[in-house]
């Protein structure tokens, strides 16, 4: 039934017309084309904007109908479970996403319409969790292809890739030129970001599925570009951008100015001596927080033994160890404050540690002393024009002291080796599937096309493994779809043996008054009814300040426990898919609409129209929270 709170939002309404829209039109330009009817309802899948947000592509709105029990599991599989298979359908590492991921779903997320938006990530790190406490593992393939493919990068992109592509039967081998696989998980993010556990259990997860590994081993170094091209069926390159840019200011290139990876490399290996008492650290991502934060962290560690020698320490010791109140860190960015590329909750962790923000001004020149290091930087003030250029503005030059300058303004590739690929800006370019041109062999994702997310990684990966499969079934690489994501099909949850009802399942590959609309259209808030929804606070995870983290230990980030998963699960308002509340049934004043019977109806085959006694009044689209019910069969 609809819910009649008359405290909705501003801006919902119980009804989708206007005031004053009282003067109905001609029943001939609204009802009647050419004699026949225009106004029958039809059922249409489209596309949530979630989804469409996600560089994954993940079915989020259909593991979340797992979650919130519209979609049951078979019997003998948890619900847990039955997400889980789900949402590793696009990406194989929910855990590591739920604790990392910048979760630009929820920025797209139509409940925002309502209230807030539903909190994605942390319903996606519960999954990810209990996953990893349950042991779930994914199914080896019934069959082998016998191909072999090479996958250059153990990260993100490399291991998502692998795992796509064993799904599909075919071998896989991973080039990894580190001694651990993992990528920027392991070495491009603080441990008190991503806890350990969760990345290597997700990680194993993929390579119990049967890939070979060979760490240690460069290619372009140990072994050559023809040497994969002559021995493999396909190759994936997922190289990712081992050095942080450098930018073209004088005194740059002091041995005390380095890159914001390279700074996070030498914290995650273990390997980064104490750190010097004022850092400044240029960017204004999430890059640049993470060397903020780790400097702060650092600074607290002598670096040395009683006895004076070297101390030699991981990055878990220093996890541990308590911040050293002197350290004085600067992060400096081109944009305003407010307007850092760094999510809110990372800036909010840098300013618990005290770290300085300054916003709008950029380097002009690194100070140097006689013996070339960098003691200062200048800075002049500056601000962006509309289409992003930025520019200096009027205001005077002013110089920072500091016995660090780290760059965090991006990444780039290091090539040496594999000049065959180079665009020629230190990148790979990509054909259509991501195949590179000029090699049809070879596909590439990841960072080494443009520097994004770890989801974008996890989503070319996907995109890849697709293309690879076809070339080696001897297929046509498929066009890609407008929405290009991990698309639902209803026909999947139909039961094996279902009859037809009263003639709506007209084919095997047909469902009566039901047309899938996703890989080209989504649904956006002004579809959906959303009167229906009271509002419902977010169930927000438990957050440590990174200041109270370092001192008290603990999670940073808690997980969600089931009730309050499940709870959050419920706000999501099923966006384009049948939401199964009964409004249409109950509103239709002809009795035309009736339930698919329980032991043959699937998501989203729930409900379906006899057209004998539709009149076309159109109260059964009016009424739909989820705006699957169009007007229009045929358009």
């Amino acid at each position: 039934m609809t819910n009649n709170n008359e405290t909705a939002a501003a801006g919902r309404t119980f009804r989708r017309f206007e005031d004053g829209d009282f003067a109905p039109s001609t029943w001939q330009e609204e009802i009647f084309k050419a004699g026949w009817s225009y106004k029958c309802p039809v059922y249409v899948q489209r596309t949530p904007p979630c989804q469409n947000s996600c560089p994954a592509g993940e079915d989020i709105r259909g593991w979340l109908d797992v979650v919130r029990g519209l979609d049951k599991p078979a019997a003998g599989v948890t619900w847990q479970e039955h997400a889980f298979r789900r949402l590793t359908r696009a990406n194989p590492f929910p855990g590591v996403m739920g604790y990392v991921c910048p979760a630009p779903c929820e920025d797209g997320c139509n409940r925002r319409s309502v209230d807030e938006h539903v909190g994605i990530n942390a319903v996606e790190q519960f999954v990810g969790e209990a996953a990893l406490k349950a042991g779930y593992q994914f199914a080896k393939p019934v069959k082998e292809s016998g191909k072999k493919v090479a996958i250059v990068g153990g990260g993100p992109g490399g291991l998502a890739c692998a795992y796509q592509l064993r799904l599909r039967g075919h071998g896989c081998t991973i080039f990894e030129s580190r001694e651990q696989l993992g990528g920027m998980l392991r070495y491009g993010l603080p441990n008190y970001r991503t806890p350990p556990a969760v990345v290597d259990g997700e990680i194993q997860r993929i390579l119990d599925l049967g890939v070979e590994v060979r760490t240690g081993v460069r290619v372009g170094r140990d072994i050559s570009f023809e040497d994969l091209d002559r021995d493999f069926d396909a190759v994936f390159w997922a190289i990712g951008t081992q050095r942080g840019r450098i930018p073209d200011v004088p005194g740059a290139i002091a041995p005390n100015c380095i890159g914001g990876i390279e700074f996070l490399r030498e914290f995650n290996e273990g390997r980064l001596p104490t750190v010097p008492g004022r850092i400044v650290v240029i960017g204004g991502g999430d890059t640049s927080i993470d060397v903020t934060t780790v400097a702060r962290k650092v600074g607290g560690f002598s670096g040395v033994k009683a006895d004076g020698t070297p101390l030699t320490y991981t990055a878990d010791m220093v996890t541990k160890t308590a911040i050293h109140s002197g350290q004085k860190v600067t992060l400096t960015s081109a944009l305003a404050v407010d307007k850092l590329k760094a999510s809110e909750r990372e800036v909010a962790d840098a300013r618990s540690l005290d770290v300085e923000i300054m916003g709008e001004i950029m380097p002009v020149a690194i100070l140097l002393d006689k013996t070339g290091r960098a003691t200062g930087v200048r800075f002049a003030p500056c601000t962006h024009t509309k289409d992003g250029k930025r520019v200096r503005r009027d205001g005077e030059e002013f110089e920072m002291e500091a016995d660090l300058v780290v760059f965090a303004i991006g990444q780039v590739a290091d090539m040496e080796g594999l000049e065959v690929l180079d665009n020629g800006r230190h990148a790979i370019a990509p054909g259509p599937g991501l195949q590179i041109l000029g090699h049809p062999r070879h596909f590439v994702g990841g960072d080494i096309i443009v520097p994004h997310l770890l989801a974008t990684a996890i989503g070319h990966a996907a995109v890849a493994a697709e293309g690879i499969d076809a070339l080696l079934r001897n297929e046509p690489i498929a066009r890609r779809p407008v929405l290009d994501k991990r698309h639902f099909d209803i026909r999947e949850g139909l039961p094996k043996n279902a009859k037809p009802v009263d003639d709506m399942i007209t084919s095997p590959d047909a469902v009566h008054n039901f047309e899938n609309r996703s890989h080209r259209e989504l649904v956006k808030a002004e579809d959906l009814f959303l009167a229906y929804f009271p509002e419902v606070a977010r169930i927000a995870r438990d957050e440590h300040r990174l200041a109270d983290l370092f001192v008290q230990g603990g999670e940073r980030i808690k997980v969600l426990r089931e009730d309050q998963a499940i709870a959050e699960a419920k706000r999501c308002m099923s966006c384009g898919l049948c939401l199964e509340c009964d409004n249409c049934m109950v509103f239709c004043p002809q009795v035309a609409v009736k339930k698919i019977p329980r032991d043959q109806h699937a998501l989203g085959y729930y409900v379906t129209t006899d057209y004998t006694r539709c009149i076309g009044c159109h109260i059964c689209a009016d009424v739909c929270p989820a705006g699957y019910i169009q007007m229009g069969l045929g358009e």
